[in-house]
């Protein structure tokens, strides 16, 4: 397999060359894998007695923009992209402040294998250097998997973990990825990137397709999905203006080249708020670090590994081993109660039945009321895990303050579309307010919030919650408020068929300018 190879001398003739004027091509560039004689630097001739000082790397922005060799050819989207980043030059800054964890991770690894180190920059145009970036495709994580190709180069999805979000199985994942598509496609890497986006399969189609009309083969004259033939030129731009930033006027927050993190691995399941205490850094940081994790501890059957900030990591493991391991998790004694199911007490305690069956030795789903069942329970509140995937919905939920938004719990045979329709929204727009996919599957009892424009823009809408009174209606209760018998059957999804009854409560929308409260 051919590969890019970075040696020393190389390295070295980048320093003394300095910034290169913008490399241009003609239409006719081929497409054929850079090797390791590519490059377009001039020889530099220095004689034999000159002792030249080699000038350590300090940023890994200077380390990656050394390594960036693909050709930069002369094609009107390359320049559209590359204008809007030089327009957007706070873009850049702040995705390196995102980036400020991972990034030393990522291109030592591109280094260690060899390949084109434009690669690195491939979660910028993917997730804009966010691991809690999910998108309308169902992809997930700093390099954007779907659950099916996570799954087949080896990373896990469950409730407790999603592989995609976790920055260093996800990073070899991709890579390994990248490597297979490289192969596959010939070893042409702007086929393998094509194919990143879109599948090699298109790309080898359209390759065939040109070859049978005798055109020609090279990237830019296949017929590919309009994204990919967008995707290839935006990494490109990218790779140009992130080469020449200073040139471009472009100020990328140095990152430390250094391991900035150290992944430890901690044997079993923990919570991550007791980690967090052992660590000696704030929750949201450890979360923020170890985003694969969905609730309040690690996975029970693994990966049983977290990232910890590099100057963190000795004392952590050496408290985490002087810790019990009784002491790992909370533990609660829940008594079943009538009417209770595996399913109702794990939903109360935000765990699964399978954990509720393995602690307590349970087999099927036969549980009996009056007796006990030990089961591991968060330490903390959940609001104290912010960024747990419970929480980022709650936020994604309420972040809209200038409409009032309306519960609605999923029932058997429901789908987003059926939703939607039901409420006159759209698809897309309800799986955005709830941090979903339209591709997503929908299970009976989660709970949907769904936005509504304000009927009188020029009220003010207030969320009032009525506690029902002895004597109350539907009727009596709408004309109070000023609303609608409708709008407070499909606001609390009340039935017209059932009675109200005394210290039930209801959630209104209420316009105070026209209400009697």
């Amino acid at each position: 397999m051919k590969h890019y190879k970075i040696t020393t001398a190389l390295a070295l003739l980048a320093l003394l060359s300095g910034c290169q004027t913008l490399p241009q091509s003609t239409d006719n560039v081929e497409n054929e894998p850079i090797t390791e004689n590519t490059t377009t630097a001039p020889a530099v001739p220095v004689a034999e007695e000159q002792t030249t000082e080699v000038v350590a790397i300090s940023d890994v922005w200077q380390r990656l923009r050394q390594q960036l060799q693909m050709p930069i050819p002369d094609k009107k989207l390359i320049e559209r992209y590359r204008q809007w980043y030089i327009a957007n030059p706070k873009h850049l800054q702040q995705i390196s402040e995102r980036a400020a964890p991972f990034l030393y991770l990522i291109v030592d690894d591109i280094e260690k294998r060899g390949l084109p180190m434009e690669l690195a920059l491939l979660p910028i145009v993917e997730s804009a250097f966010d691991p809690f970036a999910y998108s309308p495709g169902a992809a997930s994580g700093l390099w954007q998997f779907t659950s099916p190709m996570a799954r087949h180069f080896g990373l896990k999805i469950n409730w407790w973990y999603d592989g995609r979000r976790d920055v260093p199985a996800a990073t070899d994942a991709a890579l390994d990825m990248l490597e297979y598509l490289y192969n596959k496609t010939g070893e042409n890497w702007l086929y393998a990137i094509a194919a990143y986006n879109t599948g090699e399969g298109r790309v080898l189609n359209a390759v065939k397709r040109n070859e049978k009309a005798s055109k020609p083969t090279d990237f830019w004259s296949l017929s590919l999905p309009r994204e990919t033939e967008r995707y290839v030129p935006q990494l490109l731009a990218l790779a140009d203006v992130i080469k020449h930033a200073e040139q471009y006027g472009i100020q990328l927050t140095p990152i430390d080249n250094e391991p900035a993190i150290q992944v430890v691995d901690i044997g079993s399941q923990l919570d991550l708020a007791k980690a967090a205490a052992l660590a000696d850094i704030d929750i949201t940081e450890l979360q923020r670090l170890n985003p694969g994790y969905n609730h309040w501890a690690t996975a029970p059957k693994g990966p049983h590994k977290l990232v910890m900030p590099s100057d963190k990591a000795d004392a952590f493991t050496e408290a985490l081993a002087a810790l019990p391991k009784d002491e790992r998790l909370n533990w609660i004694r829940y008594q079943i109660q009538r009417g209770d199911s595996l399913g109702v007490i794990a939903k109360k305690n935000r765990t699964t039945v399978d954990i509720i069956r393995s602690v307590n030795a349970i087999k099927g789903n036969t549980i009996v009321a009056g007796k006990y069942l030990l089961i591991p329970v968060s330490l903390q509140d959940a609001a104290d895990y912010p960024l747990s995937a419970e929480q980022r919905v709650i936020a994604r939920q309420n972040r809209n303050a200038s409409r009032y938004s309306s519960k609605y719990e999923v029932k058997a045979g429901d789908s987003l579309w059926k939703i939607a329709h039901q409420f006159k929204v759209s698809s897309s727009e309800l799986a955005n307010w709830n941090g979903m996919s339209v591709k997503d599957t929908l299970r009976p009892g989660k709970v949907l919030v769904v936005w509504h424009q304000t009927e009188n823009r020029k009220g003010i809408v207030r969320t009032v919650k009525y506690k029902v009174r002895n004597g109350d209606s539907l009727a009596r209760i709408a004309s109070h408020f000023k609303v609608t018998v409708g709008q407070l059957v499909k606001w609390n999804q009340l039935s017209h068929e059932k009675y109200l009854q005394p210290g039930q409560m209801l959630t209104l929308f209420v316009d105070v300018t026209r209400s009697d409260s």
